[in-house]
């Protein structure tokens, strides 16, 4: 009987269906319905796709060129039938390419192959057949295509999103600014601040972070076999291909990188790689600082009715989005610092250890997005429990000890902090412990009675602008 139970078991598996359910990936099976935005990017799908783009601009490119007499320019039905072959590729295009792959065993050899295929025969096509992946070898296809994939990825995708987050705290900023809080250095009561400023502290975080990401150049090679178009300047000897290949890879809204091997080395990808990390480690702090906010009580979650925090304690509602999101984080870094560490190493002019890795470009992003959906929820969630701050702060007289040490300070009083640390350090603080020393204090009046009806909840600075000022 148990034999039996085993074999369906084992068995069962097999005939099951495509699902979500069976993806190896969490990207692609648990959260899927999170990256959707990065599948025609970063699929096998997109990447063809955007190795059909470029072939095709390429040999429009040459057909526009005059210094290269033996392609002619394009009839309007050829421009027609081209822009097709970008506009609307679609996933049967995508497959056919797959299976002349099968015969070919080469990727970029069978997208070449399949628009010579789709030309078809006639008087124009003839000549123009070959001049598809003319003095390309695959990296001028491959490079381009991911550049484009990157560049399409942070316009479409990561800067929306972006966006989005610096929109939602931006919004917490503003509508906490004046709400005073007590700050915690190493763990123990600080000057206060407010919840605002701690909201607008991470949109500026972001916003510099940003700026770094959208910063990045990218780049591109366009070059020949190892980066000296050889077999270009074999054919035409007296064409410029340092200004053709710059205007064309610009043509694609790239820069050009003048000088390489066969490969584009990769430092432009891990400059972007370390801004999207550099914002992922923004994001992480906020979500530990949440995290310990909600364990504090300064913030409550709003609740679901049929949600379960806990599978055995019915009281718990766990800050599981923040949790989430620091996951994902986590997981899309570790993969864009291994893409900074290897892809700039190549052995000699080309190895092809990064053809692999680059594939992977998706999933580190994916990983990014699915945390930031999780912080768009989590952030839409929070609600602030004023009464637990206040009676957080307004127990924290000790906090003004650094306010009437430092005006003691202005006024020449010997010994300021050491008098304060007398009477506060590791020391039970009231108001009337502080009133009673400002009393003996030899300075102005004026000072004095400020000094006296200084709360923890007023002691602010300038936070109140500042969380306004995002």
């Amino acid at each position: 009987m148990i034999r039996a139970l085993r074999a369906q078991v084992y068995t069962g598996f097999s005939p099951m269906k495509a699902s979500n359910l069976r993806a190896i990936s969490p990207a692609d099976g648990r959260y899927s319905e999170k990256v959707g935005e990065l599948r025609d990017i970063f699929s096998e799908y997109g990447l063809i796709r955007f190795r059909v783009l470029v072939e095709i601009r390429w040999l429009q490119w040459l057909a526009d060129e005059p210094s290269i007499g033996e392609v002619q320019p394009l009839s309007s039905v050829m421009k027609d039938v081209l822009n097709a072959l970008v506009d609307r590729f679609s996933l049967d295009e995508a497959q056919r390419i797959k299976a002349i792959e099968a015969t070919t065993n080469h990727d970029v050899k069978a997208v070449e192959y399949f628009i010579r295929e789709s030309l078809g025969e006639g008087p124009e096509t003839a000549a123009l057949k070959d001049f598809v992946h003319f003095g390309c070898t695959s990296e001028d296809i491959n490079n381009l295509s991911y550049a484009l994939m990157l560049r399409t990825a942070r316009t479409e995708v990561l800067v929306p999103k972006l966006r989005k987050l610096d929109r939602l705290l931006s919004d917490l900023s503003k509508r906490h600014a004046a709400v005073p809080m007590m700050s915690r250095t190493h763990g123990q009561t600080a000057s206060p601040t407010t919840v605002g400023k701690e909201f607008a502290n991470v949109v500026h975080r972001l916003r510099l972070a940003q700026k770094a990401l959208t910063g990045v150049s990218i780049l591109g090679k366009f070059n020949g076999a190892v980066g000296n178009f050889n077999a270009h300047l074999m054919a035409y000897p007296n064409v410029d291909w340092r200004s053709l290949s710059q205007r064309f890879v610009e043509s694609l809204g790239l820069e050009l990188n003048s000088h390489t091997t066969q490969i584009e080395p990769h430092d432009w990808t891990a400059e972007y790689a370390h801004a999207l990390i550099r914002i992922n480690t923004i994001l992480i702090d906020l979500c530990r600082d949440v995290w310990g906010y909600i364990s504090l009580g300064y913030f409550r979650q709003k609740l679901a009715r049929d949600e379960v925090g806990s599978s055995t304690m019915p009281h718990k509602v766990n800050p599981i989005d923040f949790e989430n999101a620091e996951g994902n984080l986590g997981m899309s870094s570790a993969l864009l610092g291994h893409f900074a560490e290897k892809l700039p190493i190549s052995r000699w002019q080309r190895d092809l250890t990064d053809s692999t890795v680059q594939r992977n470009f998706g999933v580190a992003i994916a990983y990014s997005l699915i945390a930031f959906e999780s912080l768009f929820k989590g952030l839409d969630k929070l609600q602030l429990d004023e009464a637990t701050i206040a009676a957080d702060i307004d127990d924290a007289w000790e906090v003004l000890g650094e306010a009437i040490q430092t005006v003691m300070r202005r006024y020449a009083i010997p010994e300021p902090y050491e008098k304060l640390k007398a009477l506060t350090r590791g020391q039970a603080v009231s108001r009337d412990v502080l009133v009673e020393f400002v009393d003996t204090l030899d300075i102005p009046e004026a000072e004095r009675q400020r000094l006296k009806e200084l709360t923890p909840r007023a002691y602010l600075g300038l936070a109140v602008e500042l969380a306004n000022d995002v």
